[in-house]
């Protein structure tokens, strides 16, 4: 009987922990899918790459997530973020900060005054690399007036300077604790900023993980976690969509989107996501080296052809679907200063023949290329091997200019690749967009100097020297209306050059659960509010 007493009380035991190691395994089961329930996953047809926020190779998104800077850039113009309130000197030269007193970095070190200086102080160090923003040449010192308040003292006026101190890089902040050497130019030994998200994990080529800073100065963000997942754009990011293996995806840094326009409306139709997209912040467009003087794409009638022969209502309602308008001009209309009368040029292909026959190049035999003192009419157009609409757009213009006689080949390339041509100036057409509703015009404009930007683009033109001394008075001047005259001079300019060729006016696009809430868009086309993101 004792024997039989004790077997029983032995099964007894036994399905006690089985039942409890059930109940633990539910548990922990229910535990992964909360947590699964309360974590995106977007798509990046890129890796995140380096995220020092003083240099340029890491994803902008990830950045902003990760980083802040002293004032945000709002549809109600300039508001604080990480200073409270700041002051202007009569003279314009002087700008007080009074920083925030309840932050800190992801780190723990304090966020101070003196963080601040030995943040701007390492960008400055490294002028030359953010020559394109032209506060990197107005910016004289940095002071510490005491534990919160920071000075900027300028050479000069210049008045777009809260609008670049508000961009997503350089002028943000990374703990001083992560300077190698006092410095950042050369690297930094970790990524830890103020912002809403802390960097976690990072797997190059394959993912990162950002996790909620709990301690955030302005609440901890309801989202937990958040992974961009490095997928192949198009099919496959589709693919992961529609398996659940990713939740989410948006319009890149480069401007390009990770599926097709159908790939989206499929999506939305099926009713478990929804099709978010901002108003237009951008200008899609095909960028001409001017000065290249062997191609003849260093002419002016040769560009001006070329935007005649391209018919951009067809690629904005067929190719791309009617998501994006077409764009007759460098900035759109509701671009500050960028309400311009300038000339029209819709798509006339014999209009484009016209100029081309007045210019010297004549055509044989309509199946070649047209030729002018022994060159022919041909030149190489890069596009974002990433991006799908790119690809379908450079085949459609490849086929529209042999229209008029120009030969045009075609050549996909990572975004990085690009960057760098336009850089060094190796390229003769490539597919570009302006920096959006937030920084224009000032910022594109100021790049038109900028070795690292648009340099070789206007520096063949007839009108350089005055256009640079234009761009430089614009930048300093402290009156409105003679600041107007000057951007309408330099707008006309560089239309009447034809050195920027409008394709499409752009925006953000974001395909996201249906019971995500909170999906708005910022000024700047680079950055998502993921902090205000909830699953409801």
């Amino acid at each position: 009987m004792l024997i039989k007493k004790i077997k029983v009380l032995g099964l007894l035991l036994l399905v006690l922990s089985v039942l409890a190691a059930c109940s633990e395994e539910d548990s922990a089961n229910e535990k992964k899918s909360d947590e699964t329930d309360n974590e995106l996953v977007y798509a990046v047809a890129q890796d995140i790459n380096d995220m020092n926020p003083h240099l340029y190779t890491g994803s902008m998104p990830a950045q902003g997530m990760v980083y802040e800077s002293l004032v945000e850039n709002t549809k109600d113009g300039i508001q604080p973020l990480l200073a409270e309130s700041w002051e202007i000197s009569e003279d314009g030269k002087v700008y007080t900060f009074f920083l925030r007193e309840d932050v800190q970095f992801h780190d723990g070190e304090p966020f101070n005054a003196e963080a601040v200086k030995k943040n701007l102080d390492a960008v400055q160090s490294n002028a030359e690399k953010h020559a394109w923003i032209k506060l990197s040449t107005k910016m004289e010192n940095v002071n510490v007036v005491d534990e919160y308040t920071v000075e900027l003292e300028l050479s000069e006026p210049y008045y777009p300077t809260l609008v670049e101190l508000s961009m997503t890089r350089p002028y943000v902040f990374i703990s001083p604790k992560d300077f190698e050497n006092g410095e950042t130019k050369d690297g930094v030994s970790g990524f830890n900023g103020t912002g809403s998200y802390v960097l976690t994990e990072h797997k190059t080529a394959e993912f990162a993980t950002f996790e909620a800073n709990e301690d955030y100065w302005n609440g901890a963000p309801e989202i937990k976690r958040i992974t961009a997942k490095v997928l192949p754009a198009g099919e496959t990011t589709l693919l992961a969509l529609q398996k659940g293996e990713i939740n989410f995806a948006f319009t890149d840094d480069r401007g390009a989107d990770s599926i097709a326009v159908e790939g989206m409306n499929q999506l939305e139709d099926s009713g478990d996501y929804q099709l978010i997209r901002s108003e237009p912040m951008n200008t899609k467009m095909l960028v001409a080296n001017s000065s290249k003087a062997d191609n003849p794409i260093s002419e002016t009638a040769v560009r001006e052809a070329i935007w005649y022969s391209i018919d951009k209502e067809t690629i904005s309602k067929d190719i791309l679907n009617g998501t994006e308008s077409m764009a007759e001009t460098l900035f759109s209309p509701n671009v500050n200063y960028a309400d311009v009368d300038l000339k029209k040029r819709g798509y006339d292909v014999e209009k484009a023949i016209e100029i081309l026959e007045k210019n010297g190049w004549k055509s044989e035999n309509s199946s070649e290329a047209r030729t002018k003192d022994g060159k022919k009419l041909e030149m190489k157009l890069y596009y974002d091997s990433s991006s799908s609409s790119q690809k379908t757009q450079a085949e459609f213009i490849q086929a529209s200019l042999k229209e008029i006689g120009l030969q045009l080949e075609i050549t996909g390339e990572e975004s990085t690749s690009i960057a760098n041509r336009r850089a060094t100036g190796d390229y003769d057409l490539l597919f570009n967009q302006t920096w959006g509703l937030a920084y224009d015009p000032q910022s594109t404009i100021a790049a038109f100097t900028s070795e690292a930007s648009y340099l070789h683009t206007t520096k063949g033109i007839k009108k350089e020297d005055e256009l640079y001394d234009n761009i430089e008075q614009v930048m300093v001047s402290t009156d409105e209306q003679a600041r107007k005259a000057l951007y309408a001079e330099i707008l006309t300019t560089v239309h009447e050059e034809a050195v920027f060729i409008p394709i499409s006016n752009g925006g953000m696009t974001v395909i996201a659960p249906q019971n995500l809430t909170g999906v708005s868009f910022k000024q700047t086309q680079f950055e998502l509010p993921f902090e205000l993101m909830n699953f409801k």
